[in-house]
């Protein structure tokens, strides 16, 4: 501290009041640089600024100096943008406010300004600003207020200070852009009919400027300046209430992320009215004051970041995905031993299916076709396979773990006792299980089919469907040793990516509210005819998310190689029933000679791990959305782990088939 007193004596020697404004601004950086020095210790940040009290207090000519540099500082300077503007988007849209906030990022920021929130974000930048602000003492304040600022609580004529003046200035900017947003259709047409017709946003200007009259005017009474008060804080709960209920509108109609951006600007404003009001009304202003401005540095560092942008306005669109997945999700958890053998079934179709898909995409091969333009067909392949088997309502075992993850983490908000975490354990094998039915049902129909096809088109052809050489290469391509393992998980990417997609699809849909579209636009109902229109609104609704799903996947699959090629990243994919066909259509064209060459036996044994990674991996993404999603937070970890040893102890087939006594 004895040390730190020279170099504060430099400083305040430095302080002049007729500087220009950017010196002033960089006099008053430099200043605050000193207070918080090395960022470490809070108590010896605010004992700094007890130095610097202290050092104005013991000589007038300091204290002087620093007033009028303080009152030339905060003159040039609006402060009621500071107060009602710092912290919110100037446009009520997110993608101009994450442009702005790239540019707080990227590009620096000029002292030379007017603009008291841009000087702000330069004076305190970080968190420990927000903590040594909180920390000063009141007594410290006192004093500091005393020298800098001795005529700055005195009223004048109209029975208010100059900081008072401020601050419901501030809130009367704050109350207009509440009023705009709330008046805004998308938001309006949203709210309850109820909140419509409480007209909650129409008089909260009216309240604001009766509080101002009453906090003005010199001769009105305390009583009527606190009903005043009761009336703004009703008004503004009010206004609150009626933005929360857009939120219900949301559940049924879908989520839009503008939306949810501009709902929780109205929000922020709502408080930070309140936090206004709370420093007009507090015995205690001084204090009052500085717990502001740490609030605001607080604001001010998330202004800057992106992350927090895209997290906050998106996490209601992540809970609506997950839900709509979690509701999917649940047809694909078999618990009977009938709907486990219908797994097995759906899935030994999709395998069928699928032996095709490997005989196109081989076929493509040999076209020699240019790197894009091959993987888009591979993708319109597999994009149109993917459909098909949605239409035949048969299955593809890693589409599901994306799905089912979400109603797996759904169930986690309820392990209160030892039976919901038995009942937990017992959702987890009914999903291993028919996972493993369903990579069964694929893999052990798309070997054979894509083999039988393969023997077939070498008799027709009176020759291997595959030469030998490219029969080689695809088995290596597979080989357990290779880059294979990675390949798989970066494909489980690929299908958990595909997932979000289609809940982002679906909840397009019901936003725009597409189904209504279709069955009730004149010109729709005339070409499709009433009923038919109808039905075509409903399946589409029932069934946009796996449309989606298909689709995206397929071209991810087929196009991802392309691009990571161009960047010269020589990412494959690795799909386990496209593999296993693989496998098969190689074997066929190598013959008998296949069983016996160690190439074969390792492109088989990669893939059961082919299909555990693709399935591991987008679960775990999938089940870390929706765990996010439900807020799901404290789970007793422990507790699940050792109930699923002991039931893997007990009962380890319960993971593979299910019980005969299962209902």
């Amino acid at each position: 501290m004895r040390q730190a007193a020279p170099a504060l004596a430099e400083l305040l020697a430095t302080l002049d009041a007729g500087a220009g404004v950017a010196q002033r601004h960089l006099q008053l950086i430099a200043l605050l640089d000193w207070i918080r020095g090395d960022a470490r210790s809070v108590e010896a940040a605010t004992g700094r600024l007890a130095l610097l009290v202290e050092a104005a207090e013991r000589s007038p000519e300091v204290a002087a100096r620093l007033s009028a540099w303080w009152s030339a500082l905060t003159q040039a300077l609006d402060i009621t943008t500071l107060l009602a503007d710092f912290g919110f988007a100037q446009r009520t849209s997110m993608g101009s406010e994450l442009m702005e906030r790239l540019r707080y990022k990227l590009l620096p920021a000029s002292p030379d300004t007017l603009d008291a929130s841009e000087l702000f974000m330069l004076a305190l930048p970080g968190e420990f600003d927000v903590r040594w602000l909180a920390a000063i003492d009141e007594n410290v304040l006192a004093r500091l207020r005393a020298v800098i600022a001795p005529d700055s609580m005195e009223s004048g004529a109209s029975g208010a200070n100059a900081w008072q003046l401020a601050l419901l200035d501030a809130m009367t900017y704050c109350a207009g852009q509440i009023l705009s947003t709330g008046f805004a259709p998308e938001l309006r047409l949203r709210m309850t009919e109820e909140t419509r017709e409480a007209q909650p946003f129409h008089a909260l200007i009216r309240d604001v400027e009766s509080l101002r009259v009453e906090v003005l005017h010199p001769l009105r009474t305390f009583e009527r300046r606190d009903e005043a008060v009761q009336r703004l804080r009703g008004r503004l709960d009010a206004c609150r209430a009626a933005a929360a209920s857009v939120y219900a509108h949301f559940e049924d109609n879908g989520i839009s992320v503008g939306l949810v951006f501009r709902l929780r600007q109205l929000r922020e404003r709502i408080l930070r009215v309140r936090d206004l009001l709370e420093c007009l009304l507090t015995p205690r202003p001084a204090a009052s004051a500085v717990r502001l401005l740490a609030h605001l540095a607080a604001v001010g560092r998330e202004r800057r970041s992106v992350r927090a942008l895209l997290a906050s306005s998106s996490s209601l669109l992540a809970a609506k995905v997950a839900e709509r997945s979690a509701e999917t999700g649940e047809h694909y958890i078999t618990r009977t031993p009938g709907e486990y053998l219908a797994m097995v079934r759906k899935a030994a179709g999709g395998g069928a299916v699928m032996a095709f898909t490997t005989f196109i995409k081989l076929g493509l091969y040999t076209l020699a076709l240019p790197v894009f333009w091959g993987g888009f067909l591979a993708g319109i392949n597999y994009a149109a396979s993917f459909v098909l088997i949605q239409l035949l309502h048969f299955t593809v075992a890693t589409k599901q773990p994306a799905m089912t993850a979400p109603a797996m983490a759904a169930k986690l908000n309820d392990l209160d006792d030892d039976a919901s975490v038995e009942a937990f354990v017992d959702k987890v094998t009914h999903l291993v299980r028919s996972q493993v039915a369903a990579v069964l049902g694929n893999v052990l129909l798309v070997f054979p089919v894509a083999l039988a096809l393969a023997l077939g088109i070498g008799w027709l052809k009176d020759e291997p469907a595959l030469d030998e050489a490219y029969a080689r290469r695809v088995l290596e391509s597979l080989h357990l040793l290779g880059p294979s393992l990675l390949f798989a998980a970066f494909t489980g990417v690929l299908l958990f990516a595909s997932s979000i997609f289609a809940g982002w699809v679906e909840n397009w849909f019901v936003l725009r509210r597409l189904d209504s579209a279709i069955q009730y636009n004149p010109r729709i109902t005339r070409a499709l005819g009433r009923s038919r229109a109808a039905r075509w609104a409903h399946y589409l609704r029932e069934n946009i998310s796996g449309f989606a799903a298909n689709v995206s996947l397929g071209f991810m699959l087929g196009l991802t190689p392309a691009f990571a090629g161009f960047f010269g990243l020589g990412l494959e994919v690795r799909h386990v029933t496209l593999s296993a066909g693989q496998a098969g259509a190689a074997a066929a064209s190598l013959g008998w000679q296949a069983v016996h060459e160690p190439l074969f036996w390792w492109a088989m044994a990669m893939i059961p791990f082919n299909g555990a990674l693709n399935v591991l991996v987008s679960f775990y993404l999938a089940f870390r959305v929706a765990l996010r999603a439900h807020n799901v937070s404290g789970v007793d970890r422990s507790r699940i782990y050792r109930a699923l040893r002991v039931r893997l102890a007990r009962a380890p087939l319960s993971f593979f088939l299910p019980s005969r006594s299962a209902v």
